[in-house]
């Protein structure tokens, strides 16, 4: 019996990518599709993925409504028999991912990512713990087929009290699914509930929160920050746009720093980061949230000629398209313009791209050319990316999208 419904042709010379192991094949490269004893694949099917030339380059779930019309569940190589795509193999995987990360948790880290998508060959699926409890996404109609495998192999695999999903996002409308969300085992999560992130907590609602709660992708950058203050950031101003719930302007104040002043549009947000002061043991007159238009907030703050010693720039993602990355460039290039203008000399500015259409050197040109206009000098003297728990596949580059960069300014 096999555990394909039908064969998948590429375009000739369209192979390479998949010989290179990129999970991805593209509406463009496909030839024609050989409909097997079942007729064509429905959504979520698994396809065996052929070249031109015929030969087996291994197998994916076909997504008929979305431009990644297939996505590799395994590839087959001349050494080693064909991978069966079968629920051994999906609890396999949930498995390995979970059991590499196990070294990174402790009493003093009790969030972060266990899977994530495709670098842990689950292409779609993202799994976060929040102590007790997990926050999933199910992305792809490949990984929706194996959902009821998947919430098995993670309630025996963490042990977990209950299980929340967070699919209410729009990719999943590419891919002819509804937008969903709301526990799907066990106990319900808390309302808020704390994480440990080193010395510091935060509260974090599964249920409401940002992503599948929290921004656990930043948990090394928070970290690289509080050491910033406590080695050179005694009695420094801080000023945190995009703050979100305050997690940097925590971390900032932890390691030393005068004061935070945190930017954002959302009233929630700032009343969380306003918890989250007070939950760490910092006043009122240390946090101070601020609710605004961060790009119209940066230009009230030049106007009244206020300066600080190190800003950081951690914008939502302004480009989800290699479309819109004209657009995107801009606001990235307009933002880090106004901070420059806002730093003292030898201040420190932090500024992130999470847009993958931004790659690294284009988000260098970008704030190098901000730092020209804004008519002031620097150097970079750091890279930042994702934490490790969030890895990325060497033949998935895609895999890596938050980009970070800090900068002195003299």
């Amino acid at each position: 019996m096999t555990d394909f419904t039908a064969d998948v042709l590429l375009k000739k010379g369209r192979e390479a990518s998949l010989r290179r192991h990129h999970p991805w094949v593209f509406s463009g490269a496909i030839a024609s599709i050989n409909a097997g004893t079942k007729g064509k694949p429905e959504a979520g099917d698994t396809v065996r993925v052929l070249s031109a030339g015929g030969e087996v380059l291994g197998k994916a779930a076909w997504s008929p409504e979305s431009q990644i019309r297939a996505r590799m569940w395994t590839f087959d190589a001349p050494q080693r028999a064909s991978e069966q795509v079968d629920e051994s193999l999906i609890q396999q995987r949930i498995q390995h991912a979970i059991r590499r990360r196990q070294p990174l948790r402790s009493d003093k880290r009790t969030a972060l990512r266990l899977i994530y998508g495709e670098s842990d060959g689950l292409p779609g699926l993202v799994v976060d713990q929040y102590g007790d409890f997990l926050s999933c996404q199910f992305l792809t109609i490949g990984i929706e087929r194996w959902r009821d495998t998947v919430i098995n192999a993670l309630q025996a695999e963490t042990g977990c009290k209950g299980i929340y999903e967070r699919s209410d996002v729009s990719v999943r409308k590419h891919e002819g699914l509804k937008e969903q969300s709301g526990r799907i085992w066990g106990e319900a999560p808390p309302a808020q509930l704390v994480i440990h992130e080193h010395d510091r907590q935060y509260q974090v609602s599964i249920a409401s929160g940002h992503k599948t709660g929290y921004y656990l992708d930043q948990y090394d950058n928070r970290q690289w920050v509080q050491q910033l203050c406590a080695r050179q950031g005694q009695n420094w101003r801080v000023l945190n746009c995009f703050s979100y719930t305050g997690g940097f302007g925590i971390a900032a104040l932890a390691g030393g720093a005068r004061q935070v002043v945190n930017v954002d549009a959302s009233e929630p947000a700032l009343q969380s980061a306003a918890a989250n002061a007070a939950l760490n043991g910092f006043a009122d007159t240390q946090s101070v949230q601020v609710q605004a238009n961060v790009f119209e907030y940066l230009r009230e703050l030049r106007q009244q000629n206020e300066q600080f010693d190190l800003i950081i720039l951690d914008p939502p993602k302004f480009a989800d398209t290699r479309h819109q990355f004209k657009k995107a460039a801009r606001a990235y290039k307009d933002i880090a313009m106004q901070a420059a203008h806002l730093l003292s000399p030898g201040g420190y500015l932090i500024n992130f791209s999470c847009s993958g259409a931004i790659d690294m050197p284009l988000f260098q040109k970008i704030t190098a050319d901000a730092l020209l206009d804004a008519e002031r000098q620097g150097a970079i003297t750091g890279f930042l990316s994702q934490s490790e728990d969030h890895p990325v596949a060497l033949a998935f580059p895609e895999a890596r999208y938050l980009k970070g960069l800090v900068s002195v300014l003299d």
